[in-house]
């Protein structure tokens, strides 16, 4: 059957739904999807800042699988995008934040 989610909390309530009506309880679906029992609980919950991997391999386990909807203009790029990949992300620059050095009245160095 096809549901339609829109939100967060609707995929959530999803989730809860098909884990009870396969009485699975929640500790083993974590063990099964290699996540912790607190992001079960936050994926039913509909936590919006969940991470989006760990949150397929709760649909995989629960044989829930997600289509997306998309316009067909879309799909030679999509191709194309397979075919040929992403280009790597630059590395970030990594910045170091200096702490500021001061003397105290007595002119001995502090923090």
């Amino acid at each position: 059957m096809k549901v339609t989610v829109s939100n967060v909390q609707q995929a959530g309530m999803l989730v809860r739904a098909v884990r009870k009506s396969q009485s699975v309880r929640m500790d083993d679906l974590a063990g099964a999807a290699n996540v912790g029992h607190v992001f079960v609980r936050d994926a039913e919950r509909g936590k919006e800042s969940i991470e989006f991997g760990r949150f397929l391999r709760l649909l995989d386990e629960l044989g829930i699988r997600m289509e997306f909807d998309v316009p067909e203009s879309a799909l030679p790029f999509y191709q194309k995008l397979q075919k040929e990949g992403l280009k790597p992300l630059p590395p970030r620059r990594r910045y170091r934040k200096e702490t500021p050095q001061y003397r105290d009245d007595a002119g001995e160095a502090g923090q």
